[in-house]
């Protein structure tokens, strides 16, 4: 490296760029830098664009359609890692294990070029026709697509939930697509309506329903497809689909499992048979044993004879009941928990490998036995730590080739035992960092959360080549749509290192430990790219969105820390563990003592303390200081402006103009699936600070759409859901459509969502970068939620200073749609108030807080309780309702730190409110169209993304609908909304209407009220941005569907021990389902069995309540008894009911004696429980136990009397009539009929 820095001292304070390793096999330890990645590859014919900085390689064995090869190189030298070249350093180690069955170019010779380095390929000795990757000539099989399946039902996974993201809508979406492409009819099932795939048009029959056998059944019988593949819906579609052949309903509807079969599927889910499989083909498992009982339990502990132990339950999700037990009373607790998430009470208590390293490879069978490795992916975590929760890399950097082929050639040999005929399979591997040794962990049998970061990683759709192969074709039939020459037997190779990140929520669940073991509890994750690690990690790490613009230059809390708490966070796995990671070394501790510590690989510990030195040498200097290489050279290490500026002491904007002043800007790579060998069609982009740049920008007219970042609670699916269709409208509108997001999991960052998509952070800086190259007509900032709305200003101030013009040559690049400003306006607490004064609109007494006095003398003002809440947030975080000073105080003290930097609003609470939901759409001339109006079920202070809601209202009166449309429309006139708005209101038991919040954007509602109206809001949103009216789209008026739809939340609990499952202003929900009928109760009733809320028949209804709402509880009491059910309550509400002249039995409350409340429900005795939160200590006490307690044994838990009124109304319903299907198509196609018959 060059500069006035770079020499001496400083040198070495400034470490080279490390190579990427892109074959696994580059290193195994930090001493071992100057070993060369294997290479493997069919054939290639590759020039890479810059010269090879040591002109030296090692060529090593090739396998090439079947047959071994060999490479001989222009010299045997070994090729250092460490070399330093003042030349930006380019990839040059190429992962491609085989293009399998296809002939190299001219037969015989292969010619390979990386720069000025050439090698000759020489043909050896056919390998034997029953080798794992025979060519398909061997096989004798004439693969093809079936023409005996006509019509193919699809499972979905329902509702997002913490192990089971939105990457089964990608790969969902992914299915029916190429399921339709291949002339097939598509019925799907799924709960979920914040899903592209429960799009209209995306199957040719949508069923949201609840995903149950009963259900389910009821499709199959309307519907009689020929098949089902059950491999899209992760846990939840494996779990129904055997569910379903189990019951023989398959054989009654001859209907066939296609991508994976039922013994296939036990094979892998079944702890006990996937043990015997391995031990079958000579694979190791861990020491372990299968209980379905907890004496058996008991019994294989003796047997291993010592903690730690590892529990795994069979058929479930997410490691959801599983864990680490330390002792024997750990171990007690998990195994009953585990034995009850179980669905054939099976668990698997094996001997614990922590600090084992953990790997896990793609894998892709076709019908004709042939098999490829998509990609690998290493766990920087060790064993001990849910691989959701674990930051990964790929391809996996620290194995040698022989564990590699290890790994690889097990793989195959496994996915051939179970029996997965054709499809997408995730095998698990842990290896003994010390000699090698490899055990298998577990393999999932369908498309997976790994595999959809595989596909992002690769470019290689997995999920569509799994459905395809579902139906016939072979891997060579299937088109690589990226490089549109090669087929999908070619094994994706990448020259670049991809880091996926999670990230969590353990702030929004008080009482929970933040510690991560097997039992996965992440809600999201970001992923990046780069052509280093270091590069990826830095760039992974500011995509989370935590408050961190990378790893280090920064002030990190953790640097306050004594040695003692930094170690232990060092040794226990938590989210912030980097973080101690990054003070530890920072002050001084040995890379010995964190890889001790951590149990991380000393690989991943020397690339850290290369980021660590690269921090010193800037702490050293000054801006003006650096030279142009200096620059190239941290920025390749992922360091952003940001940081740079924190050690140079400057500003961003200082470091951004110095940077571009030398010229350093970022180039863009391609993601092409085989490391430039052929050119990609498709571009698949992300950043790196390298000579060539592969972007290629045209001068269409185009928008730049910001998507949502990684899922966190309050801000998910929902999100990416309009960003996808804003893409779609704009697309076929003729725009050239520019699609930057960071999260793997999402159909937005599918290839072919969007005509260009950035992999990129969401920051000031990454997105100017964007803008920069491409220069957009448009910039969508509307749909993402909080992340591109945080954005809007700083853009918005980078566009007014630099004034670029759009490629297009039509004037300047804008932001679309609502301003920047106008979107403050609504933010800032003062300026909405002076609006809302303006319009003549009530709200809620209250005002701005700048110290815990203020807050103090507002409550005394407006009178307890009160909501209180930090300015500008989302999902309600860190919001409370108190009802004194005392807890006002505590609030101030604890939940937030007040001061004139960051006010807290305090607002009058207002008991009993219905709240409502708006969401709204105006176009650039003012006119204003109500999209829907949701009723919330359970009474305003409950989130409204945690409260169940339904359209169209059922109890407003039609004066308060007339005031809230109003309302809607003067202010979305006032703010200059141009595209979506959502407002939220409370409607007192008077009947006053006050607003409580309006958000110029699009919110979670959209998807759900879109589906329920039949129109797609958030398309009509984008065009209308794009300067279409509504009277272009013929929107014009309110819909007001004749069915109801009832959107409900589903919520997390049972991932964090120890919370309480009271619902409040703070947002906890994860996801959502949605129930459709022709009447209120039956579409609630199939929106709680789609949430997993098992409504009971007959039985028992505990009820405890406190003394405010006893008198609210008597009717719902009566309801259920008249219905046949058996009521059972505590003192108090035994003695207020028993007035009422409801006959009940009494039970006693936990700390009152035995048998108490807590038995019964363990016995079974408790079908539904209706429990609020009580007056005093013991009471509370005893109602956040009991509630968990319900949690734990699936018992129903209603914590609000709306709630209890409507479960009263669905189980009515329930018992008066079955519950029917229809598809989402027929109730449209029913209401036309309906309303024609009217006219």
């Amino acid at each position: 490296m060059e500069g006035v820095r770079m020499r001496g001292a400083v040198a070495a304070a400034m470490p080279a760029v490390e190579v990427a390793s892109t074959s696994a096999g580059a290193r195994k330890h930090a001493s071992r830098r100057a070993r060369v990645a294997p290479l493997q590859s069919a054939f290639l014919s590759t020039t890479v664009p810059l010269p090879c900085p040591s002109k030296t390689c090692i060529f090593p064995t090739l396998r090439c359609a079947g047959r071994a090869v060999s490479v001989s190189a222009a010299s045997g030298d070994s090729y250092s890692n460490s070399r330093r070249t003042s030349e930006p350093v380019p990839e040059v180690y190429f992962y491609s294990p085989g293009a399998l069955g296809q002939t190299p170019p001219g037969g015989k010779r292969i010619k390979w070029e990386i720069g000025s380095v050439a090698g000759e390929v020489k043909e050896m000795a056919p390998s034997s026709p029953d080798a794992p990757f025979a060519s398909w000539s061997n096989l004798g099989f004439n693969g093809g697509k079936r023409k005996d399946l006509k019509k193919i039902l699809v499972l979905g996974a329902g509702p997002i939930v913490i192990g089971q993201a939105c990457e089964f809508d990608y790969s969902g979406t992914q299915a029916c697509k190429a399921l339709k492409e291949e002339g097939y009819e598509v019925i799907l099932i799924n709960s979920n309506p914040a899903t592209i795939m429960t799009d209209p048009e995306t199957a040719d029959r949508t069923y949201i329903t609840p995903m149950t056998p009963e259900l389910v059944e009821k499709v199959l019988e309307k519907e009689r497809p020929d098949a089902i593949l059950p491999t899209m819906g992760g846990q939840t579609a494996l779990n129904l689909a055997c569910a379903l052949a189990k019951s023989g309903v398959l054989d009654k509807y001859n209907v066939e499992l296609i991508g994976a079969k039922l013994d296939a599927i036990e094979k892998a889910e079944d702890r006990e048979l996937f043990k015997k499989a391995m031990a079958k083909i000579g694979i190791n498992s861990p020491p372990s044993g299968i209980a379905h009982t907890m004496d058996q339990c008991f019994e294989i502990a003796e047997r291993i004879g010592e903690f730690p132990l590892i529990i795994r339950p069979a058929f479930t999700l997410g490691g959801t009941g599983g864990g680490i037990a330390y002792n024997k009373e750990e171990f007690e607790t998990i195994c009953k928990a585990g034995l009850s998430a179980s669905i054939n009470s099976q668990v698997l208590v094996e001997k614990s490998l922590l600090g084992w390293k953990e790997y896990e490879l793609e894998v892709m069978r076709d019908l004709a036995d042939n098999v490829v490795i998509i990609c690998s992916i290493e766990n920087i975590d060790s064993m001990g730590v849910h691989t959701g929760d674990s930051i990964t890399v790929a391809p996996a950097q620290t194995l040698t080739d022989k564990e590699y082929q290890r790994l690889r050639d097990q793989s195959v040999a496994i996915i051939r035992e179970i029996g997965v005929e054709c499809g997408g399979s995730n095998v698990q591997f842990a290896v003994n960092p010390k000699n090698g040794e490899v055990m298998i962990i577990e393999m999932n049998p369908r498309v997976s959360r790994s595999s959809a970061l595989a596909s992002k990683a690769t470019g290689f759709p997995i999920a569509k080549m799994a459905a395809k192969l579902s139906v016939g074709f072979t891997l060579d039939q299937i088109p690589n749509d990226i490089t549109r020459k090669t087929p999908a037997s070619f094994e994706p190779s990448i020259d670049y290192v991809v880091t996926k990140i999670p990230r969590f929520a353990f702030e929004k669940f008080p009482g929970s430990q933040p510690i991560l073991t097997t039992q996965m509890k992440s809600v999201g994750e970001a992923m990046a790219m780069g052509r280093t690690f270091q590069e990826s990690f830095q760039k992974a790490m500011r995509s989370l969105e935590t408050g961190h613009s990378g790893w280090g230059c920064e002030k990190v809390k953790e640097l306050e820390w004594d040695w003692d708490k930094i170690k232990y966070n060092l040794r226990v796995p938590n989210p912030e563990r980097m973080y101690s990671l990054y003070a530890a070394m920072k002050r001084g501790m040995t890379q010995d003592e964190i890889c001790d510590l951590t149990l991380i690989d000393p690989w991943f510990i020397s690339q850290l303390g290369e980021l660590l030195e690269t921090e010193n040498f800037l702490e050293s200097v000054k801006l003006s200081d650096l030279s142009k290489d200096d620059l190239y050279e941290v920025k390749r290490r992922g360091f952003s402006d940001k940081q740079i500026a924190y050690a140079t002491k400057s500003t961003e904007l200082e470091v951004r103009a110095y940077r571009l002043q030398h010229g350093v800007k970022p180039a863009y790579k391609r993601v092409d699936t085989c490391a430039a060998e052929f050119e990609a069609n498709t571009p698949y982009l992300y950043s790196s600070y390298d000579a060539e740049c592969e972007s290629a920008p045209t001068t269409r007219k185009k928008v730049l759409i910001l998507g949502g970042g990684p899922n966190r609670i309050g801000q998910g699916i929902e999100f990416d859901y309009c960003c996808c269709h804003a893409a779609f409208s704009l697309g076929d509108a003729g725009y050239e459509t520019i699609m930057m997001n960071s999260n793997p999991e999402t159909v937005s960052t599918d290839y072919d969502t969007s005509d260009r998509l950035y992999f990129e952070p969401l920051t000031a800086e990454d997105v100017c970068n964007v803008i920069d190259l491409e220069r957009p007509d448009g910039i969508i900032v509307q749909f993402g939620g909080q992340t591109p709305l945080k954005l809007a200003v700083p853009i918005q101030e980078y566009l007014e200073k630099f004034q670029p013009d759009a490629a297009s040559g039509e004037g300047k690049v804008k932001i679309w749609g609502t301003t920047p400003d106008s979107i403050d306006a609504a933010e800032d607490r003062k300026r909405f108030d002076a609006i809302l004064n303006e319009l003549e609109i009530k709200s809620p007494s209250g005002g701005i807080a700048k110290s815990e006095d203020d807050a103090l003398a507002i409550a005394k003002r407006v009178g307890y309780p009160v909501v209180v809440r930090p300015s500008y947030v989302l999902g309600g975080r860190a919001m409370e309702i108190v009802y004194n000073d005392e807890k006002l105080k505590t609030y101030l003290e604890t939940a937030v730190e007040v001061d004139p930097e960051r006010p807290v609003l305090v607002d009058k609470y207002l008991i009993d409110a219905t709240e409502i939901d708006v969401d709204s759409l105006t176009d650039a001339e003012g006119h204003v169209v109500i999209g829907g109006i949701m009723e919330h079920i359970e009474q305003a202070g409950v989130h409204s993304g945690d409260s169940a809601c339904t359209l169209p209202s059922q109890n407003l009166g039609s004066e308060a609908l007339e005031k809230i449309r109003d309302y809607t429309t003067k202010l979305a006139r006032r703010l200059g909304v141009v595209g979506l708005m959502n407002c939220q209101y409370a409607i007192t038991l008077e009947g006053e209407v006050y607003i409580i919040e309006a958000n110029p954007r699009a919110s979670r509602t959209v998807p759900f009220v879109s589906k329920a109206i039949g129109h797609p809001l958030a398309k009509y949103a984008a065009l209308v941005m794009s300067g279409k009216s509504l009277a272009d789209l013929n929107f014009t008026e309110e819909v007001i569907p004749r069915h109801v739809s009832v959107k409900e939340a589903v919520l997390p609990f049972d991932k964090f021990q120890g919370c309480d499952v009271l619902l409040g202003p703070e947002m906890r929900s994860t996801g959502e389902v949605m129930g459709i009928d022709f009447n209120f109760d039956k579409a609630f009733a199939k929106a709680q069995i789609a949430a997993n809320q098992r409504l009971p028949l007959t039985g028992t209804v505990f009820i405890s309540m406190n003394d405010m709402l006893k008198e609210k509880v008597v009717p719902i009491a009566k309801g259920f008894q008249d219905l046949g059910f058996k009521i059972l309550c505590t003192d108090g509400t035994a003695n207020y009911l028993g007035k009422a002249g409801i006959e009940v039995e009494r039970v006693l409350k936990l700390h009152e004696g035995r048998p108490h409340a807590a038995d019964l429900l363990a016995n079974g005795d408790i079908q539904l429980m209706i429990i609020t939160s009580s007056g005093d200590a013991l009471d509370q006490i005893d109602g956040r136990q009991l509630r968990r307690l319900a949690l734990g044994y699936k018992v129903p838990i209603i914590t609000t009397i709306a709630g209890a009124v409507a479960t009263l109304q669905a189980v009515t319903g329930l018992k008066g009539s079955p519950v029917e299907m229809m598809a989402l198509q027929d109730f449209f196609v029913q209401e036309k009929k309906v309303v024609a018959e009217a006219n």
